[in-house]
Parts: structure tokens; sequence; C-alpha cells
């Protein structure tokens, strides 16, 4: 089974579609993509949004549509992206999403699969809350459902754990609904678009997993293609 297109994950923080989308991306063998990756390779290699976009990062500002829509476009130029990709957390807004199609049609992508991660707010902010990750190697645990054996260490080489300053119960919450406003017409414009696919992402990773399989097989019954 072959990618060849445009697969979106849409889902709030904490549903899991990072995970997901770093299992499919190696599955297929096609780039996992992400705006902020974009963003920092451009401004490292000096190219002329990067040089356009350094400035207001350095701010803290967001980056304006047209400038992160031409860092798309130059990515998905780049030959490892003929096979298809897959964007985790983009488009974030409907404008971004129309302009997005735009560019899919122009470089012969057709038309994307979007799949949305859906959970309930309560697991949400019970994954978020209690996550807590290594200051040394990255691991991430959860004080509710993957504790360490010594509370605040990693169990792999010690480190001190430590908490996003966003992922306290009061921000996560806001952070939600912040998502839910946003997020909601975006998944409505997919919808009536005819390529908007949902998965429980309350489940376990492997069960995600194969749902995501048999949306795929689906996909690829209906265009001779993933």
């Amino acid at each position: 089974m072959a990618l060849r297109r445009a697969l979106i994950f849409l889902g709030p923080p904490g549903a899991g579609k990072g995970t997901q989308a770093k299992q499919v991306a190696q599955r297929f063998q096609v780039p996992h993509l992400s705006t902020g990756d974009m963003l920092r390779e451009a401004v490292t290699r000096g190219t002329e949004l990067g040089r356009l976009a350094k400035p207001i990062m350095e701010r803290g500002e967001l980056v304006p549509d047209q400038i992160v829509m031409g860092m798309v476009e130059e990515r998905l130029a780049q030959p490892d992206a003929a096979g298809g990709f897959i964007f985790d957390g983009f488009p974030r807004t409907v404008p971004q999403a129309e302009q997005l199609d735009a560019i899919l049609d122009r470089r012969g992508y057709g038309r994307p699969l979007v799949v949305e991660f859906f959970v309930d707010s309560e697991i949400l902010i019970r994954r978020l809350s209690g996550r807590w990750t290594c200051s040394v190697g990255g691991e991430t645990y959860n004080v509710y459902d993957r504790p360490p054996k010594v509370p605040g260490v990693c169990d792999r080489d010690g480190g001190k754990l430590i908490q996003r300053s966003d992922d306290t119960p009061e921000i996560v919450k806001e952070r939600l609904a912040a998502y839910d406003r946003k997020t909601k017409p975006l998944a409505d414009y997919y919808r009536k678009r005819g390529v908007l696919e949902t998965v429980d992402g309350s489940e376990s990773v492997e069960d995600v997993g194969r749902a995501l399989g048999e949306i795929f097989k689906r996909a690829e019954g209906r265009n001779g293609h993933l």
C-alpha cells in the first residue's frame, strides 16, 4: 500500500495524533511534517521566507499565513514528499485549509485524507495534566496511567522529571477550549468536502493504529491508492 497523497491528522492536544503520525510516516516511508519544524529549518537555511520569518519569530509573534503557506509549498517541492506526506496539527484554520487545498491541486496530490482524533475532554485533561517529561532523555510519563517507578525520577536514566508550564489543569482547559473554537469549523470544512474520517483517540495506541489501518484500506478501495 502506497500513500501518494496528503494525510492530515487533526485533534486536540493530548489526543495522540503525534504518536500515530510518527508510526504512519515510518510505515509508508514519507515525511512527517510540522510547520514549526519548517519555519525553524527555513530560518536555519537562510531562505528568503526564513529571513522574513526570523524577526517575527524572535518577537514571539505568529508568522503570517502568507509566509507559512509559502514555506509549505517549498517543502512539498522537495523530493522526499513526492510519495505523500503527513501533516500533524496543520492546517489550523479554514483559510489555511483552503490555501493548502490549492497547493495540493497545483502539485498534483489531489484531495487530502483527513483524520480527526476524538477524545473526551476529561480524558485529555487527565492525560495532559498528568504528563511529566525527563529533563535528560525526553522520556514521557503520566502520573495517572504510566507513572515512573520512583516519583519524579526517570526509570531509564535517572533524570529529573519536569512538567510543561502549560500542562497544569487550568491551562489545559483553556487550551482545549481554544482548540474547539478554532478547529470545529476546520473539521466541518473537511466533512463537507467528504474527506474527513474520525478515530477514537481514547483507545490504546495499538487499537488506534488498527483503526487507522482500516481507514487506509477503505481509502485505497475508493481511490485505487491511499
